[in-house]
């Protein structure tokens, strides 16, 4: 299967079908290269499974061996940059925020009531000219990288969505382009 260039289309995001490569994928890009040991560790899954998906997402052109690095059987992946590749990545940051919400809930009877205080699942629809868009994620960046660690903390995922909605009439424009 030779890596697709340009947008990708269905038969390279068939390549996303697991939710496992979704997780592989946000991973490396999140914290750069590794083998599929140490993604194994830090995913909480057997080195065989992340092994055959990092198979699996060079195959459809997600990931690539890093050239020079490793020794014997240890093989280095990273993501691939890729054109045209604003969608794709999108579609793959929202199935992988997805898994961590649905792993959230799954387990948010058996946390205790001052990690649930932090909690909020909600949205808000504000009018914005694209400018405004631009500016509001630059101030949630800034805001986000601006809070400092404190002893005792906890990780806990920030989730946050921008994106224009589309209009009824150009939904339906764009079924029917399809």
């Amino acid at each position: 299967m030779p890596a697709p260039s340009g947008a990708p289309g269905p038969h390279t995001l068939r390549g996303l079908a697991h939710p496992l490569r979704v997780r592989i994928l946000a991973l490396l890009r999140e914290h750069g290269a590794s083998t599929a040991t140490r993604v194994a560790e830090r995913l909480g899954e057997s080195s065989g499974a992340t092994s055959y998906h990092l198979r699996q997402l060079a195959a459809y052109g997600f990931v690539e061996d890093v050239p020079g690095r490793g020794a014997g059987r240890e093989r280095w992946w990273r993501t691939v940059a890729r054109r045209n590749d604003t969608a794709h990545h999108l579609r793959a940051a929202a199935a992988d925020g997805f898994h961590r919400l649905h792993e959230f809930l799954g387990g948010a009877d058996d946390m205790p009531p001052e990690l649930l205080a932090g909690v909020a699942i909600d949205d808000l629809t504000l009018r914005l000219t694209p400018a405004q868009a631009v500016e509001l994620v630059s101030r949630i960046r800034a805001l986000l990288g601006d809070l400092p660690t404190e002893p005792g903390s906890e990780e806990f995922v920030v989730q946050w969505q921008v994106f224009p909605r589309l209009a009824p009439r150009r939904q339906a424009s764009r079924r029917n382009q399809r």
